[in-house]
């Protein structure tokens, strides 16, 4: 039989089989593969990492404490739902939250221009706001909006492929990256349920074994993107070029999150690594990979799929990843008819946020991560996110909550508003952080049982450590205010 029927035959019954795997999958539902399982994950929430200059901050370097549960931190969604306690305080009226966040709001070490808006998610109700319309510079906050935009665009449980397949020349293999961010060369993959090359070369190995074939040479193909590579602030540790086919996120360490140095050219790393795990499953690859395309209308050899769309909203937001973050802008514009670019993901982002009804005016997103300063938001277009994403009707928007780093338990909020501070456990929160760039944005339950959703926007800081004390206060404040 020639070999790329053989091929066909064999990548059929994959295919089928693959079908029954993803049914089951979406059966169980993603979330054994987010916050849940990240929280237990030392990759996925031990490390202070993220955007740019999120450095070690104090008490870094201690222990972690198990996180808490998810009912003590959501216990707020939904009607009647209260804070487990004895005698549930009576709610914060709006005058009486202005009266503890105003002075708050004053400090200095917030900057020349600071921003404000809290919302209760279940009735709507503005508690309380300042300039909470004006658009300024987000930093990692503007994630709380990739995630909405591409939770709406394809829903919780998708998953991106990386796929083999047979190359346009005899003999030929291609490696065709479809944009997982966590596709990781390792053999136990740091994300959890992910993609996995290892797992990808076995079945590539198993097939061309079946078809006779020991020999091959080896393309790649990450041209689904379109744009620019490289993020507009240049070389930087906080982020890879943005790829359609990378491997670890292009680090060329053990590490799993944080800043690092990294590959400049991701494509071609994954593709020899994944050329190197097929030598060790018997399979020979002569010469170098290089960029090629698929044959047309041929079936994939074999597939791998990542972390569903809700896993890796959570790791973005825990870890405040910028490079899942801009893998996810992307997949919002592919998913809207955009071009997988910078800009086509801005416009589609736009889209789909306006789609679910926040007022957009003003705001750019310039990219996913934030950690373009050209990117604008407001703290009234954050909280408005919040509730969305606690609505009953909005399931599919709920990983944007579940994704919150939890204060004083998990990533990019371990270590703030812990130990004894009355907000540890009970509020989630986004943290945005750039040179002169501060803000904080997430929910907590009020000791009235609300869930509120919260956000702080400053500008202008003399430094990022007092500031980050002085939203840590405003969100306590939030979080005791009875």
């Amino acid at each position: 039989m020639p070999l790329d029927k053989t091929w066909q035959l064999i990548a059929g019954s994959a295919v089928a089989g693959l079908a029954l795997s993803v049914a089951a999958v979406a059966a169980a539902g993603p979330w054994d593969s987010g916050q849940r399982k990240a929280e237990r994950d030392s990759a996925a929430s031990w490390g202070l990492t993220g955007g740019a200059d999120h450095g070690d901050g104090p008490g870094s370097g201690d222990l972690p404490q198990a996180a808490p549960s998810a009912p003590g931190v959501l216990g707020g969604i939904g009607p009647g739902a209260a804070r487990a306690q004895s005698a549930p305080a009576a709610p914060a009226s709006a005058g009486g939250l202005a009266a503890v966040l105003k002075p708050l709001l004053a400090d200095p070490a917030l900057g020349t221009a600071r921003t404000a808006s809290v919302v209760d998610t279940a009735t709507g109700q503005v508690l309380y706001e300042s300039g909470a319309r004006d658009a300024m510079t987000p930093a990692s906050t503007v994630k709380i909006a990739t995630a909405a935009a591409v939770l709406a665009a394809l829903g919780p449980e998708h998953r991106i492929r990386t796929t083999v397949a047979p190359g346009a020349s005899p003999g030929q293999i291609v490696l065709v990256g479809g944009g997982d961010p966590s596709l990781t060369a390792k053999k136990k993959s740091p994300a959890g349920s992910g993609g996995s090359l290892v797992a990808l070369a076995a079945d590539t190995a198993q097939a061309l074994k079946a078809a006779g074939t020991a020999t091959v040479t080896l393309g790649y193909d990450d041209s689904l993107y379109a744009g620019p590579a490289r993020h507009p602030i240049g070389v930087n540790p906080n982020i890879a070029p943005v790829t359609a086919l990378a491997a670890d996120e292009g680090r060329p360490d053990e590490s799993t999150s944080g800043p690092v140095d990294r590959a400049e050219d991701p494509s071609r790393d994954a593709a020899r690594a994944f050329r190197t795990l097929l030598a060790e499953r018997g399979i020979e690859v002569t010469g170098e990979p290089a960029r090629a395309k698929a044959a047309a209308g041929v079936q994939p050899l074999a597939v791998t799929l990542s972390t569903p769309i809700a896993g890796l909203v959570e790791r973005m937001l825990t870890n405040s990843d910028n490079d899942i973050a801009e893998a996810l802008a992307r997949q919002t514009a592919l998913a809207s008819g955009r071009p997988a670019s910078f800009e086509g993901a801005e416009k589609a982002v736009t889209e789909r946020l306006t789609a679910l009804g926040v007022d957009t005016a003003g705001s750019r997103f310039a990219d996913g991560s934030g950690l373009n300063r050209a990117d604008r938001i407001s703290a009234g277009l954050l909280t408005g996110l919040l509730v969305k994403a606690a609505d009953p009707q909005r399931p599919e928007l709920r990983p944007v909550l579940t994704g919150l780093p939890v204060a004083g338990f998990t990533g990019t909020l371990k270590a703030r508003n812990a130990g004894s501070s009355p907000a540890a456990g009970l509020l989630r929160a986004k943290t945005g952080t750039l040179t002169g760039v501060n803000s904080l944005s997430g929910t907590v339950v009020d000791p009235s049982g609300r869930l509120l959703a919260f956000a702080f926007l400053t500008a202008n800081s003399p430094g990022p450590e007092g500031a980050e004390k002085a939203l840590d206060k405003l969100a306590a404040a939030v979080a005791t205010a009875s």
